[in-house]
């Protein structure tokens, strides 16, 4: 069950689509404007080797994985693999960041990491029980894992910057108490 209130929101995307442009230029255009967002964006590519995520809330940079070594029985590919202990040092900065306080979390990728209760789940747990939004991107493919680890509780967005900014407007006028739901939401039940 979904419903467009929930502060929690998935950015379904297709291997065509972009997702991290479109969280990257949000999270900046959001600071721009006095937001306090804090997370991580994905930048570069494990095909080249690059593969890192820039931490919104400071524009630090960090690399995600480490080539391996070509070994003497490969063909000379090296391939990429995403170093685990970084990818959780990362998500403490994120973690501590939250610390100071956030208007929104930006998670940069869900995957089999956090699908296995590892990767960047605490952080999005901890977000949540300290009522702080999050959205996160989601490939098609991992979207019913998506929906098993949030327990059916996340809005599920279009990969578009309007469908991001329209849920983004509706959470934080709530979040501001500018306005009250016109009713009481599904996550607000189970939070």
């Amino acid at each position: 069950m979904f419903d467009a209130q929930c502060d929690l929101a998935a950015l379904v995307y297709d291997d065509n689509d972009d997702p991290d442009a479109i969280l990257r230029d949000f999270a900046v255009e959001l600071k721009a404007q006095g937001t306090r967002v804090v997370g991580m964006v994905q930048t570069g590519q494990c095909a080249d080797s690059s593969l890192s995520a820039v931490l919104v809330h400071s524009g630090e940079t960090l690399l995600l994985a480490q080539p391996p070594a070509p070994s003497a029985t490969s063909s000379g590919a090296t391939g990429c693999k995403l170093d685990l202990s970084r990818l959780q040092a990362a998500g403490a900065r994120v973690a501590d960041a939250l610390a100071d306080g956030a208007d929104l979390v930006i998670i940069n990728r869900f995957g089999k990491r956090e699908r296995d209760g590892k990767g960047l789940g605490f952080v999005i747990e901890r977000a949540l029980d300290a009522d702080i939004p999050v959205v996160i991107a989601v490939s098609r493919s991992s979207f019913a894992d998506w929906i098993t680890f949030a327990g059916g509780m996340s809005v599920k967005l279009a990969c578009d910057r309007h469908a991001l900014e329209a849920w983004w407007h509706n959470v934080s006028l709530r979040t501001a108490r500018q306005i009250p739901p016109d009713h009481t939401t599904v996550c607000e039940v189970f939070k």
